[in-house]
């Protein structure tokens, strides 16, 4: 299938959909015209890029796991994917995950805060 019908069957953009391809994630056939061709499989594979990308890891660390998934909706790192390094690397962004949960945390106090003093006014 050519990008368009991708984009149109993920609902990711074309322009993103370039975007996983510069970064290594996606890797379309080239046709003799130059047009990108992608297999079936490609939208699961951006089924789970998109998932991936949405509960926070960077391209780094999907670049390094997406060669270990075969599922779109299953997420399990094969033993030989996790390097030291790439544990580091996980434990990393967890803990910056963490911090942005926190801080989400802390705003919506302060908008419930603000919230109540407006309406016991």
């Amino acid at each position: 299938m050519r990008i368009g019908e991708l984009s149109r069957l993920t609902g990711v953009p074309t322009r993103m959909l370039r975007y996983y391809e510069e970064q290594d994630l996606l890797h379309p056939e080239r046709a003799d015209n130059g047009y990108r061709h992608y297999p079936e499989s490609a939208v699961y594979r951006v089924q789970q890029i998109r998932g991936l990308l949405d509960s926070g890891l960077t391209t780094e660390i999907i670049r390094r796991v997406l060669p270990f998934l075969n599922k779109p909706d299953e997420i399990h790192l094969h033993p030989q994917c996790l390097t030291p390094e790439l544990a580091d690397l996980l434990e990393a962004e967890a803990d910056r995950i963490q911090q942005r949960i926190e801080c989400l945390s802390r705003n919506r106090d302060a908008i419930h805060a603000y919230l109540a003093a407006v309406r016991s006014s």
